[in-house]
């Protein structure tokens, strides 16, 4: 392979990846943005997303029913636990959302164990996607092309949103001064609610996408949301020092669980 070849491919392969993470950390970015809740379940929504959208296919058969379905769920559950645990907590330290959303975490984490298993799930990518096609006489998935294209539309379309939109706007203007939109008649509560929820949903959206890539397993999910959560973080509170603190992570797994972060030791 040359180096035209080598550079144009790993760049491909570095936009796939790029995209799973923008769908975990763009909704936790959000959440954040606007509520200033750092939600410790937000990789759970992206784990169950992705065994929501497994289910889907392996009754319905379509892929694209999955991606369409398995967000709006796992939004509607984040909107739910918003709308009955998060609202009554706006008032409190904000300790108590660390250790609501960590709970959560826990139990629909457990929750997915008991009702998907422990083992990994195979999910098929879309026919239309299953093949490969060559970069520079190169073999190259056609699904992580289809990756880095449906993150790239995602993100404009978010954009586009925020900026254009009524919700969008009145989202924007909840981030800068939720008592002065609230005292022109707005319910920032139900603003919140629909925040919490569309930031679970691009979880939720991005946990299907993953799962033809690193099967919907838990133990590969985790390791996505660890590397998501330090980056995300780390580039806000320490821009300098997040690649850092991301290859340490990586260094701690290797030596902590050299046989994984669920597998069992040789």
């Amino acid at each position: 392979m040359d180096l035209t070849a080598f550079l144009v491919v790993e760049s491909l392969n570095a936009l796939s990846q790029a995209a799973l993470l923008f769908f975990l950390g763009v909704g936790l970015t959000l959440i954040f943005g606007i509520m200033r809740i750092i939600n410790f379940a937000h990789g759970t929504f992206y784990m169950l997303g992705a065994f929501i959208g497994y289910s889907v296919v392996r009754f319905s058969g379509s892929f694209w029913l999955a991606l369409v379905g398995a967000p709006l769920a796992v939004g509607i559950v984040g909107a739910l636990f918003e709308l009955g645990i998060l609202r009554r907590l706006y008032r409190r330290d904000e300790s108590a959302f660390l250790m609501v959303t960590f709970g959560l975490a826990l139990v629909l984490t457990e929750m997915i164990r008991l009702g998907w298993g422990p083992e990994a799930l195979q999910v098929e990518p879309p026919s239309a996607f299953r093949g490969i096609v060559f970069v520079f006489d190169e073999p190259f998935p056609t699904y992580r092309l289809f990756l880095a294209g449906a993150g790239i539309l995602v993100a404009l379309a978010i954009w586009q949103f925020l900026e254009r939109t009524r919700l969008g706007l009145l989202i924007r203007a909840t981030s800068q001064n939720a008592e002065m939109v609230h005292a022109l008649g707005t319910d920032v509560r139900l603003v919140r609610s629909a925040v919490f929820g569309i930031g679970c949903g691009l979880a939720g959206m991005g946990g299907v996408l993953a799962a033809p890539l690193v099967t919907a397993s838990i133990g590969s999910l985790l390791g996505a949301v660890l590397v998501a959560f330090v980056q995300v973080f780390g580039e806000y509170y320490l821009p300098d020092l997040a690649l850092a603190f991301m290859y340490l992570v990586m260094l701690l797994v290797l030596v902590v669980r050299p046989g994984g972060l669920l597998g069992k030791e040789a």
